[in-house]
């Protein structure tokens, strides 16, 4: 999105480009994007057309989902989990456009929502086995926090991040990024 190197890419532009890629995919406008991203309405019809060229396949998957969803009154996860989605065809443009971005929301967001429950199980394992204090407290969204004593925290970083990279065998390879700190807020 920046036209850098991935070394270059600093912490504001990975949420920069994580709030336009989930945007665009759940249907959010430039007005939105804008005021999401505290930028002009220029600007962000600018990131979310240098978007669309960048990644074209985007715009084929959102119509094909929502045609799939149509036909078959519901979308499905990797994993086979579905959502039926009744209101798909309705004559009200609300409802229908409501069901359209929950069509297109599925298939990523429940897949996340898949791995994640997955990452927990491997790491519940991996904890069990471990001889040390590590607990895992909280999940939020795609993040799993752990309280363990520093001691401990060399030692189970790796393991930590394998099990949660192999959670599900994907194309393109999981990446688990960790942090460490005193609370949530460092």
């Amino acid at each position: 999105m920046f036209g850098v190197s991935p070394l270059f890419v600093t912490a504001e532009m990975r949420r920069v480009a994580k709030s336009i890629n989930f945007g665009i995919v759940y249907g959010m406008s430039s007005f939105g994007l804008s005021n999401q991203l505290k930028i002009s309405r220029n600007e962000a019809a600018k990131f979310i057309d240098r978007y669309f060229n960048l990644y074209r396949g985007v715009k084929q998957f959102m119509s094909d989902i929502v045609e799939k969803a149509r036909s078959d009154g519901y979308v499905s996860t990797i994993l086979n989990r579905r959502r039926y989605l009744p209101e798909i065809n309705a004559s009200d443009r609300v409802r229908r456009e409501f069901a359209e971005r929950a069509a297109i929301n599925t298939p990523i967001q429940g897949t996340a929502a898949d791995i994640i429950k997955l990452a927990m199980l491997q790491v519940s394992k991996l904890l069990k086995q471990a001889e040390n204090s590590c607990t895992m407290l909280l999940q939020i969204h795609d993040e799993l926090v752990f309280e363990l004593s520093e001691a401990d925290v060399s030692a189970m970083k790796d393991p930590i991040r394998q099990a949660m990279e192999q959670a599900l065998a994907l194309d393109v390879p999981l990446v688990v990024n960790m942090e460490t700190g005193k609370s949530l807020l460092k």
